[in-house]
């Protein structure tokens, strides 16, 4: 008699592809982003805030280097997925959250501290409805905002101020109340399903025209010129480009349903008219 085969199981399937081993470079710098963002708590719990926001934003570059590399080089695998979203809520959940709290939040006290950890579970939640979305929703845009855009955000305002040098002693207290709901916004735009672009069609390791060389240039120059402040532009152009297109796409689609029913009106008037008797 033969023997019967036995049924591989998903999870028996999915323990034999991380048993053959997992892609190194990828990791790699899944790992460097995590390590930035355990450097920035402890940059944050020492009072170097300028340390903590500038790790975050190297972690934000490590975090869009390993997804280019893995699918420049198709070394995506499930392994990596999960490493990157466990790395993400570390790297742009709670080292965003500790650094807004110990900078900015802790003279609100209970709401201080409930902020940010709005934020980290926000982040969290975004996270996980990502991956639970990966190959349902259209790859050129993200449902809500990503987690690394307002970790990046966050970095970037206590950069700025870290630049302008305006220090947490002297701030007023409308800084204090507007840097509060800041957090609070980004942290109902993560979970929102307000459409962001990924720039996933963007692939810088790939053969471009000399032309862009030129202009990567000039983009670094722009930069390092006013870093401070460059930055934290590009961040809240981002951050602000979410629900202004989605208040364009409202409009647009609030003007096309009422031309819609004057132009049905207009049709039905003319095919009403009476026809002319022929003689």
């Amino acid at each position: 008699m033969r023997a019967k085969k036995r049924r591989v199981t998903l999870t028996e399937g999915r323990m034999s592809r991380v048993r053959r081993g997992i892609f190194i470079l990828p990791s790699v710098l899944t790992t460097a982003s995590l390590f930035c963002g355990f450097y920035s708590i402890i940059s944050s719990i020492k009072g170097d805030y300028n340390a903590a926001a500038i790790s975050i934003l190297i972690a934000v570059f490590f975090d869009a280097m390993d997804g280019k590399v893995a699918r420049v080089t198709r070394t995506v695998s499930s392994f990596g997925v999960e490493y990157d979203s466990l790395s993400d809520l570390v790297a742009f959940g709670v080292a965003p959250g500790v650094l807004a709290f110990n900078w900015v939040l802790s003279p609100f006290g209970r709401m201080g501290w409930l902020a940010s950890f709005l934020f980290v579970a926000c982040g969290a939640l975004r996270l996980a409805r990502f991956n639970v979305q990966i190959g349902l929703m259209d790859s050129r845009f993200f449902n809500g905002l990503p987690i690394p855009g307002a970790a990046g955000m966050v970095a970037a305002t206590a950069l700025l101020f870290g630049g302008m040098g305006i220090h947490i002693g002297n701030f007023p207290m409308p800084y204090y109340i507007g840097l509060l709901i800041m957090i609070y916004v980004l942290s109902f735009l993560m979970v929102s399903n307000i459409k962001f672009t990924s720039f996933k069609d963007m692939e810088p390791i790939k053969l471009k025209p000399f032309r862009a060389l030129v202009v990567a240039v000039l983009f670094l120059v722009v930069v390092a010129s006013e870093p401070h402040l460059i930055i934290f532009i590009l961040f809240a152009s981002y951050v602000i480009s979410g629900p202004s297109f989605a208040a364009l796409r409202f409009i647009r689609k609030r003007k096309k349903t009422i031309l819609e029913p004057d132009a049905s009106v207009a049709r039905g008037t003319l095919s009403e008219s009476p026809k002319k008797n022929k003689i």
